[in-house]
Order: structure tokens, then sequence, then C-alpha cells
């Protein structure tokens, strides 16, 4: 017997029309009857969107040539019932909208027969076979697979639900979408009530689900949780997972993937509920997340941070949905130049919109800028900084890792970067050990090297202190900390962001200032990276530097492991790490590497107060199974019993060019770096060859007038705010 609730009406939001005399005809959740008589009517004066809908409709017709394959549920991610299960849930959404915008009564056949199907297939289903420990489903291994479903399923329902007879609308709803919604909701408190993506994408299907049948109930208990006080639900999951600036908790792989959710079920909201201004709420934080995910984005392609499948980018469906509702809502052109990227729009009344002002010439050049995104609810759990230079296909891009742990998704790799030119990566991050939905891998799952190299910081671009990796590996600790931003500002081609973190590791603590200048502190375009730390007794500092691109020199040469290869170590991702060569650096002196990516050199410069050792390494050790990715890394490896401080700098230069045979500047300007340190603050010294010396100064405070100065062998330094930058002749314009 289906249960009933009877739920508060909360304040969060104005509140709807629930109970309403009467509802608004079908369809009424992403398309309105009202959008489809708009859209019919002037469609054709998008050709866009008639490409979209025609591609939609070839591809429905060839889907239902022969009579879908409803089978047994049997396999995990990626096998074949679960794969047929999902493509039946998407037949079932555009073989319905395909009928609202052609009006051809066969696509509505088409998607009642699959309906109908699982309307008998669903309530004889137990636990799936393959489940999921966490969260098993039905339908699917996992729960989140059968919301997903369902939020596909229902769009479905809703456009032909009008050419149903009554029993058939029975069958279905009593058989297939009520169970269904229940077995989300109620029947998985867990699930339901999670602050997670999990979470989001069940308040989304229950919630729509609600819609479509009148059923206030559900839609109440997807806002505000099964209780119905708003310590869980739709709502919460936006005050919780989202910062005022729009930043998802687990990073922007996830962010495109709970985007989906948010702004489909808000668009719903929307259509049947205005009143609840849902696209306000907070500032318009829904908004915000959307432009959030655009920008946590290089070349199209998602920053590879945290659990991140690497691949994804702004033409998922989850960003073509949000880029059309977000221009729909606003109106900002710029928007238009990703849909067109996009190569498709989705077909409801917000992507005919964008297709229509597309092909009507109306789009602008979206330009990428540097952000400071702040994380956690109140945007007080550090951030990711986004350091640009440029904004076109090619520019460069720093991104410092500052956030918070991300959850389940986090990886243990505080203060950490990655870099981008030419439009490539050329400073990277692993992202996740997953094959996803490739059922021979794991079933799809993510891999045991996700948890033994992906997740550890030695995996990443950021401090390792003796070995073990940030608050040991351990999710409920690094839930507990996060990095303090001391500073961000971007201004005429110098762009600094500086950050703290404590609690990583007992008695270390560690700071670190990323500056991104483009002909101020050399030549041509510079990364300057300090990375202050303060601890106490004989410790083991690394910081590891995973590069992508051919080795071309290195000063000291390293001495090449070429008769044996051993594994760096035995644990916290050391085991996964095949040490190549290595090399000594005295103390003082100056370690640099230059390598080739694409047709472009880098050359990595570093110095230290102690003696350095260089350890180049090669992923691949203890993969028996072949499961990583053969990246390659250097480690710099200091021995120190109090506090230390690394510089380096990464400066881009050169040019290669293998048709022509040609080589253009492919050395390294930079000969010498110093760091000094007196009164309020710090000096890196950098020499280059060709334009003498330069000089970055750093404050210990981060106020933006406050004044400063240091004295340095007889000269002194003075700078307001948090940095100054000077040559032989004095300040140098900011």
């Amino acid at each position: 017997m289906r249960r009933l609730f009877i739920v508060p009406i909360l304040t969060a939001l104005a509140v709807g029309g629930w109970p309403q005399d009467g509802r608004a005809s079908h369809p009424r959740l992403l398309l309105t009857a009202g959008d489809v008589a708009n859209i019919t009517a002037t469609m054709h004066e998008s050709p866009g969107f008639m490409r979209s809908l025609a591609r939609t409709r070839t591809r429905v017709d060839r889907y239902f040539a022969s009579d879908p394959d409803v089978p047994a549920p049997m396999d995990a991610g990626g096998g074949y019932s679960h794969e047929q299960h999902k493509r039946n849930g998407i037949a079932i959404r555009e073989a319905g909208i395909v009928y609202q915008l052609t009006g051809d009564r066969r696509y509505a056949g088409h998607a009642r027969s699959l309906l109908l199907a699982y309307a008998e297939l669903y309530p004889g289903l137990g636990e799936h076979p393959m489940k999921k420990e966490q969260a098993p489903g039905r339908l699917f291994w996992q729960s989140l697979n059968e919301s997903v479903w369902l939020v596909n399923a229902i769009q479905g329902y809703d456009a032909i639900v009008g050419t149903l007879s009554d029993n058939e609308k029975s069958a279905i709803e009593e058989g297939l979408l009520r169970p269904m919604a229940d077995f989300l909701s109620v029947e998985s408190p867990q699930t339901f009530d999670r602050i997670h993506n999990h979470g989001t994408w069940a308040a989304a299907a229950v919630g729509m689900t609600g819609y479509t049948l009148d059923d206030s109930a559900y839609v109440e208990m997807a806002l505000y949780g099964l209780n119905g006080d708003g310590k869980a639900g739709f709502i919460r999951q936006i005050d919780l997972l989202l910062s005022p600036d729009g930043y998802y908790a687990e990073g922007p792989y996830y962010q495109r993937y709970a985007l989906m959710p948010l702004v489909v079920f808000a668009r719903s909201i929307h259509n049947n509920d205005p009143e609840r201004k849902i696209f306000e709420y907070r500032g318009g934080l829904l908004l915000k997340a959307i432009y959030a995910c655009i920008e946590l984005s290089y070349g199209g392609l998602f920053f590879p941070i945290n659990d991140a499948v690497r691949g994804k980018g702004l033409d998922t469906v989850e960003l073509r949905h949000g880029v059309a509702i977000a221009y729909a809502m606003t109106g900002d052109p710029k928007l238009l130049s990703v849909a067109r990227m996009q190569k498709s729009f989705v077909l409801t009344s917000d992507g005919f919109k964008a297709a229509m002002a597309a092909d009507h010439g109306k789009a602008e050049p979206y330009e990428h800028r540097s952000m400071l995104l702040r994380d956690g609810p109140s945007g007080e759990q550090g951030g990711l900084a986004i350091l640009r230079n440029g904004a076109g296909p090619g520019h460069q891009a720093l991104v410092f890792k500052a956030t918070a742990q991300g959850m389940g998704h986090g990886h243990f790799d505080k203060l950490h970067w990655i870099f981008y030119d030419n439009g490539n990566e050329i400073v990277a991050d692993y992202g996740a050990a997953r094959f996803l939905n490739i059922e021979r891998k794991n079933g799809g799952r993510y891999l045991p090297e996700n948890e033994s190299w992906a997740k550890q910081t030695v995996a990443h671009n950021t401090l390792v202190v003796d070995g073990e990796s940030h608050f040991g590996a351990r999710l409920a600790v690094g839930e507990r900390f996060h990095p303090d931003v001391l500073y961000f500002g971007s201004d005429k081609g110098v762009h600094v962001a500086a950050a703290s973190m404590d609690g990583a590791y007992e008695d270390v603590s560690f700071s670190r200032t990323l500056v991104l200048a483009d002909g101020v502190l050399a030549d041509g375009l510079v990364v300057v990276d300090v990375l202050d730390v303060t601890g106490s007794g004989a410790r083991q500092y690394d910081l590891p530097v995973h590069f992508k691109g051919q080795v071309i020199a290195t000063t000291p040469p390293l001495r090449a492991k070429t008769e044996e290869l051993l594994p760096l170590g035995s644990a916290n991702g050391y085991q996964h790490l095949w040490l190549r060569a290595e090399t000594e650096v005295a103390a003082d002196a100056l370690f640099s590497m230059t390598w080739l990516a694409e047709n472009r050199f880098y050359t990595y410069s570093i110095q230290v107060e102690e003696p350095l050792q260089v350890l180049f390494a090669e992923l691949g050790a203890n993969d028996p199974q072949i499961n990583l990715r053969r990246e390659q890394a250097v480690i710099l490896r200091m021995r120190s019993t109090g506090d230390s401080t690394f510089v380096s700098t990464l400066e881009v230069h050169g040019e290669y060019d293998a048709a022509e045979e040609s080589t253009i500047g492919s050395e390294g300007s930079i000969t010498a770096i110093e760091h000094f340190s007196g009164g309020d603050g710090a000096l890196v010294k950098i020499a280059n060859r060709r334009s003498g010396e330069r000089y970055l100064a750093l404050s210990n405070q981060s106020g933006h007038d406050l004044e400063h100065a240091i004295t340095i062998a007889g000269r002194e330094f003075e700078w307001s705010g948090f940095y100054g930058l000077f040559d032989r002749n004095g300040p140098i314009r900011k």
C-alpha cells in the first residue's frame, strides 16, 4: 500500500499553488503546452533547432525499428542490461518529445509500449543482483541510476499521457511511476535525504513525478525532505552543495553531473509553480552554478580535479540544458557561443530560444576570465582560484585547488595546481582511476587504483610530508579541515592567488603563493610558485610535478635506471611509481628541466636552501591489471629539520615546427632564483639571462592597502597590498 504524507508548507520559498484548483494540460515539465504551440508555429525559422529535432527523430526511428528489449536486470554499470535500460529510459523521453513537436502519434505509441513493459516488469523486482552496497537499486545496480532513469521516463510520460486510455494510465502509474518514486524516497531515506548528488537526482525524479501526477505530497517531499522540515530535500541541496559563487562541493566533474537534476527540476518548478521564484533563490544561485560550470573548463573540457573521469566537457547533455536555461533566463548573448560549440540544442522551449537567437547571429564570444570560486555553503571553506592569461582557445590557465575535501569524491591534495597552455594540459592532474561504464574494467566502477593512486597526495602537484598523504588519506579527517584563501588578485597581466593549509599533517603547516605573469617577471609568460613549510623535527618533504611532454634536458643531468626498475615506495601511491632516473642538487643551486609539448617548450626551475634530491618517476608499478595510464613526474625531495621554502618557476617559451624542421627558443631564460625573508614579508629574486633581475615581493598579510617594506643587501623594497613587482630601476606597474 502506498504511504501518504502530510507535509507542512515551509516559507523557505514563496509557496506555489499546492493544492491547486485544476492543473495545466500536459506536457508540464520542461515543455509546456504553450511551449509546444509556440515552437511548432515558428521552428521553421531556426535551422539549428530543426537539425536537432531531425537528428533526434532519426535516432528514435532507428531505435524503434525493432522492438526494444526490456531485459531482466543482471549487469553492473556498462553491462548489457544496464545499458539497455538506460537507452530505454532516454528513448521514452525522446519519443515523447518528438510526438509533441511533430504530432505524429507513432512516437507516442513507441513511448507507451516501453512504459507498459516496465509497468509489468518493475513490481516483481527485488534488489539488483549486482547491487552496490551503499545504495542498491532494482532496475539498476545502484539507486542513482534509477533516479536518472525516472527523470528521463517521466518526461516521456508527461508528453504522451494525453494519448493514453484510463487503463493504460492506471497501469503505468500504479505499476511503475508511483512504485519507483516510493522506492527512491520513502523506501530509500538514506539516499533521498542525503546531501549529495545522489540525493539531488532522487529529489528531481520524485518531484517531477509529483508534478506530472498532480501529487503534491511527492513535490513537497522532494523540495523539503521526507520529514518536510527542510533539513533535507532539493532546497537544502542547493543550500549546502553550492557555494555563494555557484561552485559545487564535489568539483567540476560532479558539478556537471549534479547540474542536470538541479536545472531540470528547477525548470519544472518554474513552469508549474512560478510563485516559488526558484531561479531567484539565493541571488540566482542556480544560474551562478551554470556559469561556474562553464568557467571550470579549458578548451571545452572540465578541470580534472577530484574523481573526474577525463574527457567530459561543455558539450555534455547536462550543459546543453544548463546553457539553454541560463540563456532563456538572462538573454546573455555570450552563452550562445557556448551553445553553438555544443552543436546540438535540447528540444525544449529554452533550447528553442537559444537556437533561434544563435541562428539569427546574436552570439557574442564567451571570454573566460580569472576568478576565485569560493567553496562551502557560506563561501568560507577555501576556494578554487582560476588564473587566466588571455581568453582565446590557446590561452594560459593556472588552476589553484584550495578547496574543501569534496566529500567522498574528493582527493587528498590541498594546495595543488594544474597548468594549461596552447590548448593543452601541461602540468597535469590524473583525475580518477576509472573506465566509466566499461563493464570489463571492474564493472565500470572506480578501480582499486583510485584509492591506492589517484586519491593519494603524491599523485598531485603539492607537498607530501614523510611519504604520507594529507590527512592520512582518511575522508572523515579531511572533511574537518579546509584551506584558507589568503589573497586573490588579477590585474594587467599579473594574476596572484595565495592560500594556507593547517591540519593536513600533524605539526606541519604550509602556505602557497602562485603567480601567473606575462612579460613582467621574465621575458615571456612565467608561473612563480612559492611554497612555505612550517614544521619541526626531521622531515622529508616531497614536491611532485606531473607534466605532459617529452623531456629535452635537465641541469644537472639525470642518471637513468637502465638495468632495473624499482618502485619508489610501498604505500600511499609511491608503490605505483617506477624510479626511472635521479640526480642531486646542492643547497642554493638551481635545478631546471625543459620539456616539449606539442610545438612549445616549457622549463621548470627550482631553488631550495637545502640539498635537493631529484627523482624522475613513471607511473605503472604494482599494476597487475594494467589499469593505470603511463604518466610521468619529477619529484623534488628535501630533508629538513625546520621551516623550509620551495621556490620554483615554469617558463613558456620557444617554438618547434616539425614540418619545417625549425626550432626557436628551446632554452629557458631564468638562470637563478633566490629567496629572502625579513620584516613583514619575503622577496623572490629571479635572474634572467636576457633582461636582468626581477623581484617579486610578498607580504605576510592580505590587506589590499597595507604598506610593506623589506631590505635586502642594502636595497629597500616598498609596496602596498599583498605583492609588489620590481626590476633594477624600481617598481614595475601592476
